[in-house]
């Protein structure tokens, strides 16, 4: 018998838990933009912005966005010239984002559905790999890690956008009263869904804190890792190398 892994606070198996991971984010994927900007208040287009830039994705390079969704960072690197595949183990994501890119006429981008724990990709198939605000869905993270690693290239970057845990005064506390009243109510009030939204506080609150995840990331076999906290934390850049 599979160990029992948290989803969100409940315990389940993991195959349960992926299962259930999908079904949020099925039941999400037309809203999920519109949701972002209103958890954030919008800032999660600075942090997305934050992020490529610390990626700088080059022309012709081949990167992996895993969890990538309606394409967000996708977008950004393929506007530098990158050939970005964007990977996610959710079609309905994947195809909100493939109508996203078609009305703002980017191409030149390859969808596939993939689980980040078991990879379909050839071993240092790409030249960076990123996965931003996808982690901690992941059933097995450490798994991930590994195969983010093996599909690198030698000298690959890889490039983790997160939450995390605010150590500002008073700051901290706010957002989690915040987040625990207030976004379940909105995730109901947009997409009628106050279950998937309660999970995605939930599973934000079981994150690693920072420096244990970047400790992660080096037991995962990347070296030169290091930690860029924003907001006192609240979101995070982790990056690494493949030696």
């Amino acid at each position: 018998m599979s160990e029992p892994v948290n989803f969100g606070d409940q315990l389940v198996s993991p195959e349960e838990k992926t299962r259930k991971v999908g079904e949020v984010f099925s039941s999400v994927a037309r809203r999920y933009d519109i949701m972002n900007d209103l958890m954030s208040a919008g800032m999660h287009r600075l942090w997305k912005d934050r992020f490529v830039s610390r990626v700088k994705p080059q022309p012709g390079e081949q990167i992996l966005d895993m969890a990538g969704g309606t394409g967000d960072i996708a977008f950004r690197m393929a506007r530098r010239g990158a050939r970005v595949t964007v990977s996610d183990i959710n079609a309905d994501m994947l195809g909100v984002g493939e109508e996203r890119a078609a009305k703002k006429g980017i191409e030149g981008l390859t969808w596939s559905v993939q689980n980040a724990e078991v990879l379909g990709f050839s071993d240092r198939a790409f030249d960076a790999y990123t996965i931003a605000f996808g982690i901690r869905n992941v059933t097995d993270i450490p798994k991930a890690l590994r195969e983010a690693h093996r599909v690198l290239k030698f000298g690959g970057r890889f490039f983790v956008l997160e939450f995390s845990t605010s150590d500002w005064p008073g700051f901290g506390e706010a957002y989690e009263l915040w987040a625990d009243k207030a976004i379940p109510k909105i995730g109901k009030a947009v997409t009628n869904d106050e279950a998937s939204y309660r999970y995605l506080v939930e599973s934000i609150r079981r994150f690693p804190k920072p420096h244990d995840f970047e400790r992660m990331i080096g037991e995962a076999g990347f070296v030169r890792t290091r930690t860029e906290t924003l907001m006192g934390g609240l979101v995070c850049i982790w990056s690494g190398w493949k030696a």
